[in-house]
Protein backbone atom coordinates (compact mmCIF):
# COMPACT_ATOMS: atom_id res chain seq x y z
CA UNK A 1 0.00 0.00 0.00
CA UNK A 2 1.98 3.05 -0.93
CA UNK A 3 1.25 6.26 1.63
CA UNK A 4 3.20 9.80 1.48
CA UNK A 5 6.19 10.10 4.07
CA UNK A 6 3.88 12.16 6.88
CA UNK A 7 1.66 9.22 6.86
CA UNK A 8 3.94 6.64 7.70
CA UNK A 9 5.26 8.90 10.49
CA UNK A 10 2.15 9.41 11.57
CA UNK A 11 1.97 5.58 12.39
CA UNK A 12 5.06 5.73 14.02
CA UNK A 13 3.96 8.53 16.36
CA UNK A 14 1.06 6.86 17.36
CA UNK A 15 2.85 3.64 18.22
CA UNK A 16 5.95 5.79 19.82
CA UNK A 17 8.44 3.59 17.28
CA UNK A 18 10.70 4.62 14.20
CA UNK A 19 9.92 3.00 10.85
CA UNK A 20 12.84 1.81 8.92
CA UNK A 21 13.87 3.22 6.07
CA UNK A 22 16.35 1.40 3.76
CA UNK A 23 17.99 2.13 0.82
CA UNK A 24 16.76 -0.20 -2.35
CA UNK A 25 19.59 0.63 -5.94
CA UNK A 26 18.89 -2.98 -6.75
CA UNK A 27 16.38 -5.45 -6.97
CA UNK A 28 17.24 -7.96 -4.78
CA UNK A 29 17.46 -4.65 -2.02
CA UNK A 30 14.35 -3.78 -2.55
CA UNK A 31 12.85 -7.67 -2.40
CA UNK A 32 14.99 -7.64 0.82
CA UNK A 33 13.28 -4.95 2.52
CA UNK A 34 9.84 -5.09 0.97
CA UNK A 35 9.80 -9.21 2.25
CA UNK A 36 11.29 -8.09 5.71
CA UNK A 37 8.27 -5.83 6.29
CA UNK A 38 5.80 -7.90 4.98
CA UNK A 39 6.63 -11.00 7.27
CA UNK A 40 6.75 -8.69 10.18
CA UNK A 41 4.20 -6.32 9.19
CA UNK A 42 5.25 -3.13 9.53
CA UNK A 43 5.31 0.07 7.65
CA UNK A 44 8.33 0.77 6.08
CA UNK A 45 10.62 3.56 3.97
CA UNK A 46 12.18 2.54 0.70
CA UNK A 47 14.14 4.95 -0.79
CA UNK A 48 16.98 6.16 -3.30
CA UNK A 49 19.34 8.69 -2.93
CA UNK A 50 20.87 10.56 -5.60
CA UNK A 51 24.47 9.31 -4.76
CA UNK A 52 23.39 5.46 -5.78
CA UNK A 53 22.64 6.83 -9.45
CA UNK A 54 26.19 6.01 -10.78
CA UNK A 55 24.87 1.97 -9.44
CA UNK A 56 21.22 2.00 -11.14
CA UNK A 57 19.63 5.33 -12.42
CA UNK A 58 16.60 6.33 -10.45
CA UNK A 59 14.59 6.54 -13.94
CA UNK A 60 15.00 2.51 -14.23
CA UNK A 61 14.61 1.30 -10.28
CA UNK A 62 11.84 4.54 -9.32
CA UNK A 63 8.94 3.53 -11.34
CA UNK A 64 9.65 -0.50 -9.66
CA UNK A 65 9.94 0.96 -6.47
CA UNK A 66 6.85 2.55 -6.74
CA UNK A 67 5.19 -0.38 -8.33
CA UNK A 68 6.78 -2.67 -5.28
CA UNK A 69 4.80 -0.44 -2.79
CA UNK A 70 1.15 -0.08 -4.31
CA UNK A 71 0.86 -3.98 -3.97
CA UNK A 72 2.63 -4.03 -1.04
CA UNK A 73 0.49 -5.77 1.89
CA UNK A 74 1.88 -2.50 4.48
CA UNK A 75 2.19 0.84 4.30
CA UNK A 76 5.29 1.61 1.81
CA UNK A 77 6.62 4.90 1.66
CA UNK A 78 8.86 5.63 -1.66
CA UNK A 79 11.08 8.26 -0.89
CA UNK A 80 13.78 10.23 -2.20
CA UNK A 81 16.76 10.29 -0.21
CA UNK A 82 19.60 13.67 0.12
CA UNK A 83 18.09 15.32 -3.07
CA UNK A 84 20.97 17.93 -3.64
CA UNK A 85 19.52 19.06 -7.26
CA UNK A 86 15.68 20.73 -7.46
CA UNK A 87 15.42 19.12 -10.90
CA UNK A 88 16.40 15.58 -9.49
CA UNK A 89 13.30 16.07 -6.95
CA UNK A 90 11.22 16.86 -9.80
CA UNK A 91 12.23 13.59 -11.48
CA UNK A 92 11.24 11.36 -8.29
CA UNK A 93 8.06 13.24 -8.02
CA UNK A 94 7.31 12.73 -11.61
CA UNK A 95 7.12 9.39 -11.02
CA UNK A 96 5.17 8.64 -8.19
CA UNK A 97 7.87 9.27 -5.36
CA UNK A 98 5.62 9.95 -2.28
CA UNK A 99 8.42 11.74 -0.14
CA UNK A 100 11.40 13.34 -1.40
CA UNK A 101 14.42 14.92 1.32
CA UNK A 102 16.09 18.24 0.33
CA UNK A 103 19.89 18.15 1.83
CA UNK A 104 21.42 21.58 1.70
CA UNK A 105 23.03 21.01 4.87
CA UNK A 106 26.27 21.94 3.39
CA UNK A 107 24.90 24.76 2.02
CA UNK A 108 24.56 28.56 3.83
CA UNK A 109 21.35 28.56 5.61
CA UNK A 110 19.51 30.76 3.79
CA UNK A 111 20.34 29.01 0.06
CA UNK A 112 19.15 25.66 2.05
CA UNK A 113 16.26 27.62 3.68
CA UNK A 114 14.88 28.83 0.32
CA UNK A 115 15.67 25.65 -1.86
CA UNK A 116 13.78 24.07 0.95
CA UNK A 117 10.65 26.39 0.51
CA UNK A 118 10.92 25.51 -2.66
CA UNK A 119 11.35 21.32 -2.88
CA UNK A 120 7.80 22.23 -0.01
CA UNK A 121 6.13 24.22 -3.00
CA UNK A 122 6.97 21.09 -5.74
CA UNK A 123 5.65 18.24 -3.41
CA UNK A 124 2.70 19.97 -2.94
CA UNK A 125 1.60 19.69 -6.06
CA UNK A 126 1.74 15.79 -6.31
CA UNK A 127 0.88 15.52 -2.35
CA UNK A 128 3.96 14.05 -1.43
CA UNK A 129 6.14 15.05 1.90
CA UNK A 130 8.92 16.65 2.35
CA UNK A 131 11.84 16.08 4.90
CA UNK A 132 15.07 18.47 5.13
CA UNK A 133 18.14 18.44 6.79
CA UNK A 134 19.65 21.18 9.39
CA UNK A 135 23.24 20.13 10.58
CA UNK A 136 25.96 18.04 9.31
CA UNK A 137 26.89 14.73 9.57
CA UNK A 138 30.54 15.30 8.31
CA UNK A 139 30.56 12.15 6.35
CA UNK A 140 27.83 12.52 3.13
CA UNK A 141 25.57 9.69 2.68
CA UNK A 142 27.65 7.57 0.35
CA UNK A 143 30.09 6.92 3.51
CA UNK A 144 32.89 8.71 1.95
CA UNK A 145 34.98 10.77 4.32
CA UNK A 146 38.70 10.61 5.92
CA UNK A 147 37.74 7.61 7.98
CA UNK A 148 37.80 9.16 11.38
CA UNK A 149 34.02 7.97 12.28
CA UNK A 150 32.56 9.62 15.21
CA UNK A 151 35.59 12.48 16.19
CA UNK A 152 34.26 13.98 12.48
CA UNK A 153 35.57 17.58 12.93
CA UNK A 154 33.31 18.39 9.76
CA UNK A 155 29.80 18.34 12.23
CA UNK A 156 27.74 20.23 13.07
CA UNK A 157 25.14 19.39 15.65
CA UNK A 158 21.63 21.26 14.86
CA UNK A 159 20.76 24.18 17.02
CA UNK A 160 16.99 23.50 18.41
CA UNK A 161 16.71 27.25 17.98
CA UNK A 162 17.04 27.55 14.26
CA UNK A 163 15.23 24.45 13.64
CA UNK A 164 12.55 25.85 14.89
CA UNK A 165 12.23 28.91 13.10
CA UNK A 166 13.61 26.59 9.57
CA UNK A 167 10.51 24.23 10.22
CA UNK A 168 8.38 27.17 10.91
CA UNK A 169 9.41 29.19 7.58
CA UNK A 170 9.42 25.65 5.54
CA UNK A 171 6.51 23.98 6.46
CA UNK A 172 8.25 20.39 6.23
CA UNK A 173 7.11 17.04 7.40
CA UNK A 174 10.28 15.98 8.71
CA UNK A 175 13.84 17.02 9.99
CA UNK A 176 16.58 14.81 9.67
CA UNK A 177 19.11 16.00 12.67
CA UNK A 178 22.56 16.04 13.58
CA UNK A 179 23.43 14.67 17.00
CA UNK A 180 26.31 12.29 16.52
CA UNK A 181 25.63 9.50 13.94
CA UNK A 182 27.86 8.90 10.78
CA UNK A 183 27.35 7.73 7.32
CA UNK A 184 29.36 5.06 6.61
CA UNK A 185 31.07 2.18 8.44
CA UNK A 186 31.28 3.03 12.24
CA UNK A 187 35.32 3.11 13.07
CA UNK A 188 34.70 4.27 16.77
CA UNK A 189 31.86 3.87 19.05
CA UNK A 190 29.12 7.18 18.42
CA UNK A 191 28.67 9.54 21.39
CA UNK A 192 24.72 10.53 20.66
CA UNK A 193 23.36 13.65 21.94
CA UNK A 194 20.15 13.13 22.45
CA UNK A 195 19.00 16.26 24.54
CA UNK A 196 19.33 17.66 20.57
CA UNK A 197 16.16 15.26 19.54
CA UNK A 198 14.60 16.29 22.71
CA UNK A 199 14.82 19.58 22.21
CA UNK A 200 14.06 20.31 18.88
CA UNK A 201 10.99 18.07 19.26
CA UNK A 202 9.70 20.37 21.98
CA UNK A 203 11.09 23.80 20.58
CA UNK A 204 9.00 22.75 16.59
CA UNK A 205 5.90 21.23 18.41
CA UNK A 206 6.70 17.80 17.82
CA UNK A 207 8.45 17.39 14.15
CA UNK A 208 9.42 13.97 13.62
CA UNK A 209 13.06 14.27 13.55
CA UNK A 210 15.32 11.64 11.27
CA UNK A 211 18.35 9.71 12.32
CA UNK A 212 20.65 9.89 9.25
CA UNK A 213 23.73 7.29 9.35
CA UNK A 214 21.34 5.02 11.93
CA UNK A 215 23.91 1.68 10.79
CA UNK A 216 26.46 0.45 13.55
CA UNK A 217 24.17 2.36 16.39
CA UNK A 218 23.77 0.39 19.47
CA UNK A 219 20.81 -1.77 20.40
CA UNK A 220 20.30 1.16 23.50
CA UNK A 221 21.44 3.58 21.81
CA UNK A 222 18.44 3.77 18.81
CA UNK A 223 16.01 2.93 21.75
CA UNK A 224 16.87 6.28 23.53
CA UNK A 225 16.84 8.08 20.20
CA UNK A 226 13.52 6.25 19.64
CA UNK A 227 12.37 7.84 23.20
CA UNK A 228 14.02 10.72 22.29
CA UNK A 229 11.74 11.86 19.22
CA UNK A 230 13.49 9.75 16.24
CA UNK A 231 11.04 8.62 14.35
CA UNK A 232 12.31 7.55 10.60
CA UNK A 233 16.14 5.57 10.93
CA UNK A 234 17.99 5.74 7.93
CA UNK A 235 19.82 2.16 7.36
CA UNK A 236 21.61 0.92 4.67
CA UNK A 237 25.87 0.39 5.05
CA UNK A 238 25.46 -2.58 7.30
CA UNK A 239 22.54 -4.08 5.30
CA UNK A 240 24.03 -4.14 2.41
CA UNK A 241 27.19 -5.09 4.12
CA UNK A 242 25.56 -8.40 5.12
CA UNK A 243 24.61 -8.94 1.57
CA UNK A 244 27.83 -8.71 0.11
CA UNK A 245 29.47 -10.85 3.02
CA UNK A 246 26.69 -13.28 2.05
CA UNK A 247 27.93 -13.18 -1.87
CA UNK A 248 31.29 -13.94 -0.27
CA UNK A 249 30.52 -16.56 1.56
CA UNK A 250 28.40 -18.21 -1.18
CA UNK A 251 31.74 -18.62 -3.43
CA UNK A 252 33.99 -19.57 -0.75
CA UNK A 253 31.72 -22.58 0.05
CA UNK A 254 31.76 -23.96 -3.49
CA UNK A 255 33.59 -26.38 -4.65
CA UNK A 256 36.45 -26.63 -6.85
CA UNK A 257 34.76 -27.09 -10.03
CA UNK A 258 31.56 -25.89 -9.18
CA UNK A 259 30.41 -23.17 -11.71
CA UNK A 260 29.22 -19.99 -9.92
CA UNK A 261 26.07 -18.84 -11.05
CA UNK A 262 25.43 -15.20 -10.68
CA UNK A 263 21.17 -15.81 -9.82
CA UNK A 264 22.34 -18.49 -6.96
CA UNK A 265 24.57 -15.37 -5.43
CA UNK A 266 21.97 -12.73 -5.44
CA UNK A 267 19.86 -14.92 -4.26
CA UNK A 268 22.10 -15.55 -1.27
CA UNK A 269 22.87 -11.93 -0.77
CA UNK A 270 18.81 -10.60 -1.40
CA UNK A 271 18.37 -13.49 1.82
CA UNK A 272 20.93 -12.18 4.16
CA UNK A 273 19.84 -8.49 3.67
CA UNK A 274 16.04 -9.72 4.79
CA UNK A 275 17.74 -11.14 7.56
CA UNK A 276 19.68 -8.21 8.77
CA UNK A 277 16.55 -5.92 7.53
CA UNK A 278 14.54 -7.76 9.62
CA UNK A 279 16.76 -7.48 12.95
CA UNK A 280 16.58 -3.40 11.97
CA UNK A 281 12.83 -3.00 12.13
CA UNK A 282 12.09 -5.68 15.44
CA UNK A 283 14.78 -3.00 17.20
CA UNK A 284 12.93 0.63 15.60
CA UNK A 285 9.47 -1.09 16.33
CA UNK A 286 10.57 -1.54 20.16
CA UNK A 287 9.93 -5.36 19.83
Amino acid sequence: MLVTLKEILEIAEERKIAVGSFNAPNLESLQAVIGAAEELDLPVIIQFAQCHEPWLALDIIGPIMVDFARKAAVPVCVHLDHGEALEYLQQALDMGFTGIMYDGSTLPYEENLENTKKAVAMAAKTGASVEAELGSMGRRESGAGDGTGADDETKIYTDPDLAAQFVKDTGIDALACSFGTTHGIYLTEPKLDFDVVKNVREKTGGIPVVMHGGSGVSAEDYRKSILAGVRKINYFTYMDKSGGTAAAEYIKNLGEKDPIFFSSLSMAARDAMKDNVKQAMRLFAMM
